[in-house]
């Protein structure tokens, strides 16, 4: 099976084409190792950071931005958001504080502060 992807590792863009056999994947189209290397991983295990918004308890008018600190599987997107959705937290927050952790192997991270 081929697939063609657009490289989004850097600004270039790259049009890969990827040629999928099984567990292997040989990749084309790229201008550098990096667009190779996520060609092949977007075939077989794709990973995305996800960013959302969050409920604050004491501020009813306002929501908490977060991000997860590393990509998570493809698979895992709508059972974090989710568990997200059903989430507050108390102001203040600071950015960069750890909201959740050790969810889908990573952490999810405020990306904006609330007083």
């Amino acid at each position: 099976m081929t697939r063609t992807l657009t490289c989004i590792i850097c600004p270039r863009g790259c049009t890969l084409q990827a040629e999928i056999n099984g567990d292997s994947v040989s990749v084309s189209g790229n201008a550098c190792k990096r667009g190779e290397e996520y060609g092949r991983s977007e075939c077989l295990h794709p990973v995305r950071t996800v960013t959302a918004v969050i409920r604050v308890e004491n501020r009813p008018d306002c929501a908490l931005s977060v991000k997860t600190a590393q990509p998570i599987a493809k698979e895992h997107i709508f059972d974090l958001m989710a568990v997200l959705r059903g989430m507050t937290v108390k102001a203040p927050v600071a950015i960069g504080e750890v909201i959740c952790d050790n969810i889908y192997g990573t952490q999810v991270i405020a990306t904006g502060s609330v007083e």
